[in-house]
């Protein structure tokens, strides 16, 4: 008997000791199998989550951000307990004594999946599991996935401590609203720091892993209330809050950014425009998309916050001035369904929906409304985060052609602006649109190129196309500088004595016959005046007289152009370029002929605070010097390319200071401190600029359609972009000042006669009177015009092309002379930009 009880435990004990190493054979094996080839978790020990790019302005203000992933990576040690010991407690209550995976909650997991059928499948991940699924493995729910899972993470509890792994799970987990880690998702549900949540604050945190869809804080309101209400009471549990904190806290109301209980961290950035997604597609560009948008950057813009509302403001009025003009009514293309109007709650719910500019201030804020009811002397609207409803009177649409019915039909969505009366309050709404007709605007310092404002259109949120960057058109007239330039490095004076009569030119395209704006002819004319009053056919002449492949290498050294096609039109600006680049060349006409780089960006650093990019790189002497005198300014070190000679910039800056004092800008421009500039207006007024500058700022203007085509009489780059210029400039100079344009060295001044370029006597004066600055050793010779090598006429009506080698001019004393070789004409396009 007792052989046979021996005998049958014996085997029992046999069964079950085979059974069990059968088993572990088994799990061995599919640990083994699976085991294999699994990703390097080594890696995560230097891993670098992707974080938000930060824009800062000078102030050290924050203006935008960028990021794939909106991520704020925060180290283990500057997370508070609270937060972890709330995730802990929702996610893994075992975690720090666990080795990677918790068999009991595996077998808990399983047993409740048994008796459910499998209608009840929980998850039973630990945290570090967690952290292996969401770097290395993917999100499917497979029993191969849970066995990596579980392997990985054994591996990954030998290679990091407790808190890295902690540290990678709080700052990579997502937790909903485009929010990833804690610090982020604080920020986007409470406006808060870590530091700053409440025990009940951090539990809603720990609630959002398991289905941050579902526990959304107001579509699933009820059921992230129960989910919070759980977390904390497993905190109490597990003895990290007490029991008067838990009946305190579980008492809360659930509060949210979402709910409007908060307001929106986003609420105290300005809203993105045309200077910092400009910084966001230069540093793609220079860094890479990838490190911009993962990268933690921190960005410290050029940007004047002032100046930027300035610009925004001056290019807005001159571009809302034109649209008036016409008194075309072109609205938002935004029509509500009729259904939806009936119902307040209904047609409020479909404008907030409404894709339509919500970004622009002109006279006060503009809102979305929707028209409710269209009459003969008013217009009914609902107007966006105001209560009931406003109307705008018919004396309010004078501008437009027609009356409303004409225009407007019911459920139109439209832009109103309110009109107050003395005490603040609302009187009636005014009818607004964005202009067909658009523009840039860009300004910058002229010694280092900081870009203090970039406005690139009417408004961001209708076009995010930046016409101060990435619109390539015909600058016209506002490039005459550069043939001018040309010319005075080559000899020619202010004074030098150019002939403005017709020409003729044959071209494959048949016979150019360009033509000063006003179809007049003026006969022998000093530079000066020919810049002063835009004469084309001078500037034509010039630029044969010094050569178009020399007139395109200054335009290529300034910038302008990569590669200057040399046409005798594009002396006149036939050829395309943008604002950014001309309002930098100018740049150096106004700060003595330097090189200057233009940049938005100060600097950059990465998310060590390690500067990666400086944009003054000049040397400072005497910064670290002990002996430096008090008061007394350091010097600074400067290798800056000398890209014109300093007399040629100061005679170029003083001659465009004509252009403002008399010539086609003295209209418009009128401000405190020396200033010059040129206008430019391209055949037909397809487009129109002014270009201008004090002696430390730089300003330039640009408007036209996007498609390009004429903007009818009237339109000239004085009389619309002129005074853009002046309203920011106004501005700019209160806050900067200005001073004389500085007189370099090596020269002399000698007064001549403006109109004719006779030399005065030194005690001339009068209108007619200009002291012009000559070179030191280059005594102009006063009596000869040149004419480019075109013939001229004894009657101006109309010239002839010449046809023998030599060119012609006019003496002093009346008679003609032939001076040299014709110079090749070359290829030439239409053009006659004025």
């Amino acid at each position: 008997m007792l052989r046979f009880i021996l005998s049958f435990f014996g085997s029992i004990f046999s069964t079950v000791t085979l059974g069990i190493a059968m088993v572990a054979l088994t799990l061995g094996a599919i640990f083994w199998i699976y085991g294999r080839d699994l990703p390097s978790h080594e890696s995560l020990s230097q891993y670098q989550p992707p974080t938000i790019s930060r824009i800062y302005s000078g102030e050290g203000r924050m203006i935008d951000e960028f990021a794939k992933e909106r991520r704020l990576f925060t180290p283990s040690a500057e997370i508070p307990d609270l937060v972890k010991q709330a995730f802990i407690s929702a996610e893994d209550k075992n975690f720090y004594s666990h080795n990677g995976y918790d068999a009991r909650g595996i077998a808990a997991a399983a047993v409740e999946a048994v008796r459910s059928r499998g209608d009840n499948v929980r998850g039973a991940s630990t945290i570090t599991q967690q952290v292996m699924k969401n770097f290395l493995l993917s999100g499917d729910r497979k029993a191969a996935r849970k066995v990596k899972e579980i392997i990985l993470a054994t591996r990954l509890e030998e290679t990091l401590n407790k808190d890295q792994i902690l540290e990678l799970y709080l700052n990579e987990i997502f937790l909903g609203q485009n929010s990833y880690g804690v610090t982020a998702a604080a920020q986007s549900y409470f406006n808060k720091t870590l530091g700053e949540l409440a025990p009940h604050e951090a539990a809603t945190l720990a609630s959002m892993p398991k289905a941050p869809g579902k526990f959304h804080p107001v579509r699933g309101k009820a059921r992230l209330k129960e989910r919070r209400d759980y977390v904390l009471r497993e905190m109490f549990e597990n003895g990290y809050i007490s029991d008067a904190v838990y009946k305190v806290e579980v008492q809360q109301p659930l509060r949210s950014v979402q709910n409007g209980d908060f307001p929106s961290f986003r609420t105290t950035l300005p809203p993105r425009d045309y200077f910092t997604d400009e910084i966001r597609r230069q540093l793609s560009e220079n860094f890479g998309e990838g490190e911009f948008f993962t990268g933690g950057l921190s960005v410290r813009a050029t940007i004047d916050a002032e100046m930027q509302t300035e610009a925004a403001d001056a290019l807005r009025t001159g571009l809302q001035k034109y649209d008036r003009s016409r008194g075309v009514w072109i609205g938002t293309g935004v029509t509500l369904e009729e259904e939806v109007l009936a119902d307040e709650a209904s047609w409020r719910e479909a404008l907030a929906q409404a894709e339509v500019p919500r970004d622009i201030t002109l006279g006060g804020k503009w809102y979305p409304a929707v028209a409710l009811e269209v009459g003969d002397k008013a217009l009914i609207v609902g107007v966006e985060e105001q209560t009931g409803t406003g109307s705008v009177p018919r004396d309010d649409i004078k501008w437009m052609k027609g009356s409303f019915k004409d225009n407007i039909t019911r459920g139109d969505v439209v832009l109103v602006r309110a009109v107050t009366a003395d005490d603040g309050s609302i009187k009636h709404w005014s009818l607004r649109q964005v202009p067909e007709v658009q523009g840039g605007f860009v300004a910058m310092d002229v010694n280092t190129g900081r870009v203090l404002a970039m406005q690139g259109g009417f408004s961001y949120q209708d076009s995010v196309f930046n016409r101060a960057t990435q619109a390539q058109r015909q600058p016209g007239s506002s490039f005459k500088p550069f043939v001018y330039a040309a010319a005075l490095d080559s000899g020619y004076s202010p004074a030098t004595i150019v002939i403005d009569a017709p020409i003729e030119i044959n071209t494959p395209q048949g016979l150019w016959r360009p033509k000063n704006s006003s179809n007049k002819f003026y006969g022998p004319t000093p530079l000066r005046t020919g810049i002063e009053r835009s004469r084309n056919l001078m500037t034509i002449r010039l630029a044969q007289e010094v050569g178009m492949p020399v007139v395109a290498g200054y335009a290529e050294r300034f910038g302008v152009y990569d590669n200057m096609g040399t046409f005798l039109a594009n002396s006149l600006g036939a050829e395309e370029t943008t604002l950014y680049k001309m309002v930098a060349a100018y740049a150096m006409f106004a700060n003595g002929g330097e090189r200057v780089q233009p940049t938005l960006v100060d600097r950059v650093q990465d998310r060590y605070g390690r500067t990666i990019y400086r944009h003054d790189d000049r040397d400072c002497v005497d910064c670290a010097s002990p002996d430096l005198p008090a008061g007394q300014a350091p010097r600074i070190a400067t290798d800056r390319e000398q890209v014109m000679d300093p007399i040629t910039a100061y005679q170029l800056s003083s001659m465009m200071r004509g252009v403002v004092e008399r010539g086609t800008a003295s209209s418009v421009i009128n401000l405190p401190v020396p200033t010059a500039g040129k206008t430019g207006t391209t055949n037909d007024s397809r487009d129109v600029w002014f270009v201008g500058f004090t002696s430390n700022i730089v300003a330039g203007c640009y408007m036209g359609f996007d498609q390009p085509r004429p903007m009818g009489r009237g339109a000239y780059g004085g009389t619309m972009c002129g005074p853009v210029f002046q309203q920011f400039m106004k501005v700019a100079t209160e806050k900067f000042g200005g001073g004389p344009f500085e007189v370099p060295e090596g020269g002399h001044f000698i007064k001549i006669d403006r109109y004719t370029g006779a030399r005065l006597p030194d005690s001339a004066s009068g209108a007619y009177v200009v002291a012009e600055y000559f070179r030191d050793g280059a005594e102009p010779i006063f009596g000869l015009a040149f004419d480019g090598g075109f013939a001229m006429g004894s009657d101006l009506p109309l010239l002839e092309e010449v046809q023998q080698s030599g060119r012609q001019v006019t003496t002093s004393s009346g008679g003609t002379a032939v001076l040299g070789p014709k110079a090749t004409f070359g290829t030439v396009t239409s053009g006659g930009q004025y």
